[in-house]
């Protein structure tokens, strides 16, 4: 397998795409704005069988590795490096609902393991007793922090994906009244940070973007105006082991993506390392 060239950037980036098959054509824009070697996609509601190869091999990314089913969830890696899947990562719950796609990508200086998650929503009602779909949210966070507890802290890694939680004050845009909303209730935000804490994980995006500031990555479809009401959450992250932050050079949150035709309500996020 070849390796990357020497002495260049690697820009991961990450979107929750909501339908691949749907929102395949505003890959372009997305191409144009960050230029992405890699590109980490969830949701992407696509059984393996009639995932799109062809057309985003066409796009300039002749490595995909994708895992899908009818109707929900699915996550993909489209490349242009080459990169050999991790075939032994866990099936989360017992589910096989393809929500977590491994990859080590071949470049200089050795392999990044990269990982693309989708955690669950966890439903409207912040109950694990009276809502399945939350306790299913908690339960996968769980297996995923004591999965990365018992490897040891991340070395070249990278995590990405909508994790379903915004963790810190200003990753929603009002803290006070969502601390009882899925995504940013107490528990919920002790769990995620207890998996970051796990793997010894770098915030990507908030080592540029100082805490004290507002990060958002998504927007609901509820809202009559998104853009004035500015309602987001954080719920897209980019995790990077402690042995790669000091290679971050920049991160971009595509904001205006939200406002393309038959948009997603996350807003892809890159994130760029000098190898």
């Amino acid at each position: 397998m070849p390796n990357a060239a020497p002495g260049r950037t690697l820009r991961i980036a990450t979107w929750n795409i909501n339908s691949v098959r749907l929102r395949r054509p505003l890959l372009a824009g997305l191409i144009a704005a960050l230029d992405p070697d890699v590109l980490c996609l969830q949701e992407t509601k696509c059984p393996d069988e009639f995932f799109p190869l062809e057309e985003l091999r066409a796009v300039g990314f002749p490595h995909i590795a994708h895992r899908g089913m009818k109707g929900y969830n699915g996550v993909a890696v489209l490349s242009r490096i080459p990169f050999e899947v991790r075939a032994d990562d866990p099936n989360w719950c017992a589910k096989g609902d393809c929500r977590h796609l491994g990859v080590a990508l071949d470049v200089p200086g050795g392999p990044v393991e990269l990982h693309d998650f989708y955690v669950p929503a966890g439903g409207d009602t912040p109950d694990r007793e009276a809502n399945a779909k939350f306790a299913h949210k908690l339960d996968f966070v769980a297996e995923a922090t004591a999965w990365t507890r018992a490897r040891g802290p991340a070395r070249r890694s990278v995590l990405v994906g909508d994790l379903n939680i915004a963790p810190l004050e200003h990753d929603v845009w009002s803290h006070k009244q969502m601390l009882g909303v899925v995504s940013h209730t107490p528990v919920e935000v002790e769990a995620l940070t207890g998996w970051q804490a796990a793997g010894d994980w770098h915030d990507a995006l908030r080592h540029f973007v100082p805490p004290e500031q507002k990060l958002y990555t998504w927007w609901s479809y509820r809202a009559k105006d998104w853009e004035a009401s500015d309602r987001g959450r954080r719920l897209d992250h980019v995790w990077v082991s402690q042995d790669l932050a000091g290679a971050l050079t920049r991160h971009q949150v595509l904001k205006p993506a939200r406002g393309w035709t038959q948009a997603s309500d996350h807003v892809p996020v890159m994130v760029e390392l000098a190898l």
